[in-house]
C-alpha cells in the first residue's frame, strides 16, 4: 500500500491525482498547517528532515518532491502509462514542462505569495512601509513575470490540447498547480480561453475529482 503524507493546501494534491489516475490503492496521511503562520507541523519533520510535502512511501522506499513521486509512480507502477514514448518530440515536451513546473514557472508564483502577506507579517511601526515596498516589487518586477508565463502557457496551448502533445500526461498533473496558483492570483479572463479550457478539461476528468474528495478542498494562499 503507498501511504502519501498530505499537506493541507499543497502540492501533494496533484500526487493523489496520479494515483487515482493510475488507479493505484493508496492511504492518506493528513497534515494540516498552522492557522496563523500557514506552516506545516513539525510531524512532518518525522518523515522528511525539512518537514515538506507531499511524502509517500513505498514499501521500504520513500520518495520526497512532487517531480521525483511523478517519475517514480511511473517508473514503478505506470507500466508505460501518462508519459509518451522515448525518443518522440512528446517525450521532450514531456520532460521539460515535468520540471519547468515546478522551476521557472513557480518561482514568480512564490515570490507573489510572500511578497503578499509580507505586510501583515510585519511589526506594526513598519507595516506602511514594508506595504509600499512590497507593492513595489510585485508591482515592477513580480507581476510582470507572471504576466510573462501566463503568455507563454496560453501560446503553448495553441499547440495542442495538452502540453506534451495531443495526450494527456503527468506532465500535465504537474503543470496544474502553477496554473492554478497563477489564477488566484491574477484572474484569467477572456483573453486567455486555452488556458481556461485546459482547467475546464483537468476539472472534469474522474480522477482529478476524486482525488479532491480524498485531498479535500485546497487553495493557493
Amino acid at each position: 500500500m503507498i501511504i502519501v503524507h498530505h499537506l493541507n493546501d499543497s502540492r501533494s494534491q496533484r500526487v493523489l491525482w496520479l494515483l487515482e489516475e493510475l488507479g493505484l490503492p493508496y492511504e492518506v496521511k493528513r497534515y494540516q498547517r498552522d492557522a496563523k503562520t500557514s506552516l506545516a507541523p513539525a510531524a512532518l519533520k518525522a518523515i522528511h528532515p525539512l518537514g515538506k510535502s507531499p511524502v509517500i512511501e513505498d514499501g521500504d522506499i520513500r520518495v520526497a518532491e512532487t517531480g521525483a513521486i511523478i517519475e517514480y509512480l511511473l517508473e514503478a507502477h505506470g507500466n508505460g502509462r501518462l508519459k509518451p514514448a522515448a525518443g518522440t518530440d512528446a517525450a521532450r515536451r514531456y520532460t521539460y514542462w515535468l520540471h519547468y513546473a515546478e522551476g521557472s514557472a513557480m518561482t514568480p508564483l512564490l515570490l507573489k505569495l510572500v511578497f503578499s502577506h509580507l505586510p501583515k507579517r510585519s511589526p506594526l511601526l513598519i507595516r506602511g512601509v514594508v506595504k509600499a515596498v512590497a507593492g513595489k516589487v510585485q508591482q515592477t518586477f513580480i507581476d510582470p513575470q507572471i504576466a510573462t508565463h501566463i503568455s507563454y502557457w496560453e501560446d503553448e496551448l495553441g499547440r495542442s490540447d495538452w502540453f506534451a502533445g495531443d495526450a494527456f500526461s503527468a506532465a500535465d498533473i504537474m503543470m496544474s498547480f502553477p496554473l492554478e496558483a497563477a489564477g488566484s492570483r491574477v484572474p484569467f479572463g477572456a483573453d486567455r480561453p486555452r488556458i481556461k479550457a485546459f482547467l475546464e478539461r483537468i476539472h472534469a476528468r474522474p480522477a482529478w475529482q476524486r482525488a479532491l474528495e480524498r485531498g479535500g478542498p485546497y487553495s493557493y494562499g
